[in-house]
């Protein structure tokens, strides 16, 4: 639906890359505006943890009800000042899952009044198109004349690109390696498929910006980001797994660091680990039976790179040694949890069980090792 003519005043916005979804929200609040201010955002967390929402307690059926009324009062009413309202609504899955609900917003779709706009942001957890639970409210936006569209992050490749458009939509330019230093600080170049990458072009937008202020409409050169922009590499349970598997003591011990300043429990790295090295010692012992390593990904059932990879980091350590890395694993999943070999108690700090974990990593991970 449009305003006579004008931009479509509903929206369905979706993707990983909160970023962009954002901008968006933002693009339209101004198209919705012109010629004069742009329309005031009412934002509406729809999966809770706002001061705009139902109270916690209630039931889904009250809470949903609660919110539609919400959404249905906004879009029918206009700021006392200036222009109309631009309702976003955010993560709106759990209006979605119930039929009387769906239904409901679906109808509010089709029936946004002139001078307001309703748009619906849906921030995945992985790949840019959302859930299927949404595919009603793509198509009743899509009826309505209205925008649907799909933000997934940018790759490595992309990012450097999108660094350089977004650097002259600040007035600067970056000079030779600066786009490269800044995605790298930002985890861009990270390749495992683990790490959370929504938030990486709103970080990379706060980094040039910060760096714009500091070189205002003149280039910005790879000493600069040295300088002023502090590594944010996300951490990786995989990359992690890979290291230690692949014996690179310096790599996992850093990658161990970020996993765990990020908040993740000591006991829960302990327990990948452990199933890691569990499965290095099941393809030792079934190459060592003579099983054809062409064989492995249907034996693990994993893709053959994952297998090889598997396959190659076994070859860097014998059987022994992954026995006992095994043994002194156990003894410091038990040490965190605050028990001995006997399932006595004994008293531990966290700091104490992370110096643990250092020092396994230091003690069982050196030796011969293969790139990872």
């Amino acid at each position: 639906m449009s305003a006579q003519g004008g931009p479509p005043n509903v929206a369905f916005l979706s993707g990983d890359d909160a970023y962009a979804i954002e901008a968006a929200v933002h693009e339209m609040a101004v198209g919705l505006g012109t010629p004069g201010p742009p329309l005031q955002r009412s934002p509406i967390e729809a999966d809770g943890g706002a001061p705009n929402t139902p109270p916690a307690d209630s039931t889904p059926t009250r809470r949903s009800s609660r919110l539609l009324d919400r959404i249905e009062q906004e879009l029918s009413t206009a700021p006392l000042f200036g222009g109309g309202t631009l309702v976003v609504v955010r993560q709106p899955g759990s209006l979605i899952r119930e039929t009387a609900a769906r239904e409901r917003l679906v109808g509010l779709v089709g029936m946004v009044p002139q001078g307001n706009g309703l748009a619906m942001t849906e921030l995945a957890e992985e790949g840019p198109r959302g859930t299927k639970g949404s595919d009603s409210l793509r198509q009743a936006v899509a009826s309505a004349g209205g925008v649907v569209r799909d933000f997934p992050t940018p790759t490595r490749e992309r990012m450097e690109r999108w660094l350089g458009d977004r650097a002259q939509q600040l007035g600067v330019r970056l000079g030779p390696g600066a786009a490269r230093l800044l995605a790298e600080r930002v985890g861009a170049y990270v390749r495992e498929g683990d790490v959370d990458r929504r938030r990486q072009t709103e970080l990379a937008n706060a980094e040039l910006e910060k760096l714009a202020l500091y070189r205002p409409g003149g280039q910005i050169g790879r000493e600069d980001v040295e300088e002023l922009v502090t590594e944010a590499v996300p951490g990786s349970m995989w990359a992690l797994l890979d290291a230690i598997g692949a014996r690179r003591p310096h790599v996992a011990a850093e990658l161990a660091g970020r996993l765990l300043g990020e908040g993740l429990p000591l006991q829960v790295v302990i327990s990948q680990v452990h199933r890691r090295l569990r499965e290095l010692v099941t393809v030792r012992e079934v190459l060592a039976g003579g099983t054809p390593a062409a064989q492995l990904p249907r034996l693990l059932k994993h893709q053959p790179f994952r297998a090889q990879k598997l396959a190659q980091q076994a070859g860097v350590w014998s059987l022994a040694e992954l026995e006992a890395a095994m043994e002194r694993l156990f003894e410091l999943d038990l040490l965190s949890k605050g028990m001995a070999h006997d399932a006595s108690p004994v008293t531990v700090s966290e700091d104490r069980s992370v110096l643990g974990f250092w020092t396994w990593l230091a003690e069982n991970t050196g030796g011969r090792s293969v790139g990872a």
